[in-house]
């Protein structure tokens, strides 16, 4: 009898991917290795349950990588260099860190030498792409399980499933679909496949707790955030944790995304990303103290690039590195304290600190008065400046008044 086959199974421990593990064991006879690659929204008891669930579900081992700090130094950090939100509003919560996710569990199939790789992803949605991309490029011609794809199978075909093979769980929390990370979290269920109805309040993992506001300092260092009301941290993810932990309870950063997908389809999905929001913007506000103009206009353009490029599981494309190098070089003066009020469902940005600020008073008060020129100066610009689209106007209005005018 030859030897029983090996799979590697991303494991998140929520529907999908709990019905893959049981199909891959039972109806595919494989060992199943699940793997948890944490990118920051799972604690000590989440992973322990997770594990549990995956034994219950006949994984022969399963494996909890931590990959958050990597996360954060390889991406997040020029997610926030770039200011980049998807579509204006969403700060790619799920989309980054599908591919490290994916980049963990290659990795460890490489290592145990496995005979195939499986997600949980439906046909329908981004995270297919996401995961079969990284798996092709780094483990190419290895075979790919995508159960929940392969079958086209409802949430209830699963649920229907799952309790006809005695898993037992409170079956309530799987009309809804999310995915917690550092980044943001992601929320979809039956409303987000509509084009007109809001999630209800019970459907957002973090309720609105906190009632008035609060006024909250982010100490940025380099670009990078470094502190939190006057308290520096070990690290940047500690600092977006401290944020997160005092923001999320108001309720911020909630959104609606609506984007197109890489397959083709229009897709929506809700986000909670308390940190991430205020972080991006109060980042942009300091740059737009402390960058000039013709630096601001090129980060725009190609942050909308990168973003594309990790939104659309392009992160490993060379193109990526290039954009990061800039985005590193901007932050050089990126430096400064920015106070951000907090409130129920929203927030405020008070204002910048910053020894580097290009606002100093000492070139002038914008509308007011200025060091550096004169009156004389800015007639003599003006008209300059004005010269060749005068030419242009005067040109065409010539040739306006000798044209003739129809009956």
């Amino acid at each position: 009898m030859s030897e029983q086959r090996t799979a590697v199974l991303a494991f998140s421990g929520g529907l999908d991917t709990m019905y893959c593990a049981l199909y891959l064991s039972r109806d595919l006879g494989y060992q199943v290795h699940t793997v948890t690659v944490n990118t920051g929204g799972f604690d000590a008891r989440a992973l322990e349950q997770i594990e549990l669930r995956a034994r219950q579900l006949g994984a022969v081992r399963h494996m909890n990588l931590d990959r958050t700090q990597e996360y954060y130094d390889r991406c997040i950090r020029y997610l926030v260099f770039g200011n980049v939100l998807r579509g204006g509003n969403y700060p790619l919560s799920v989309s980054a860190e599908r591919l490290f996710q994916a980049e963990a569990i290659a990795r460890y199939a490489q290592e145990i030498g496995a005979d195939a790789l499986a997600h949980g992803s439906t046909g329908a949605g981004n995270d297919q792409v996401r995961f079969d991309t990284v798996f092709h490029i780094l483990l190419p011609g290895t075979p790919v399980f995508t159960p929940i794809r392969d079958l086209g199978l409802s949430r209830e075909e699963e649920i229907a499933r799952l309790q006809s093979s005695g898993v037992e769980m409170d079956w309530s929390k799987a009309a809804y679909s999310i995915n917690r990370g550092i980044w943001g979290t992601s929320v979809g269920g039956r409303e987000t496949l509509t084009s007109d109805q809001p999630l209800p309040e019970e459907a957002w993992p973090t309720p609105c707790v906190k009632q008035g506001s609060e006024e909250v300092t982010l100490l940025f260092r380099g670009g990078e955030l470094v502190g939190v009301n006057d308290e520096e941290h070990a690290s940047p993810v500690d600092a977006i944790m401290a944020l997160e932990a005092l923001a999320a309870p108001y309720a911020v950063g909630r959104g609606m995304h609506v984007g197109d997908t890489i397959i083709g389809l229009k897709g929506r999905v809700g986000f909670e990303a308390a940190a991430p929001s205020v972080i991006i913007a109060a980042h942009r506000l300091l740059e737009k103290h402390t960058l000039t103009r013709q630096q601001q206009l090129l980060k725009e353009q190609l942050a909308l690039t990168y973003g594309s490029l990790v939104h659309e599981s392009l992160f490993l494309e060379p193109a990526a590195r290039d954009i990061e190098a800039f985005f590193e070089r901007t932050q050089e003066n990126v430096s400064g304290t920015v106070r951000v009020l907090l409130a129920p469902y929203r927030f405020e940005l008070l204002g910048v600190s910053s020894p580097h600020d290009l606002m100093a008073s000492r070139f002038g008060a914008y509308g007011e008065s200025n060091t550096l020129w004169s009156g004389d100066d800015v007639r003599g610009f003006s008209r300059i400046y004005a010269n060749q689209i005068m030419m242009y106007h005067s040109v065409f209005r010539e040739n306006d008044s000798e044209a003739p005018h129809a009956d």
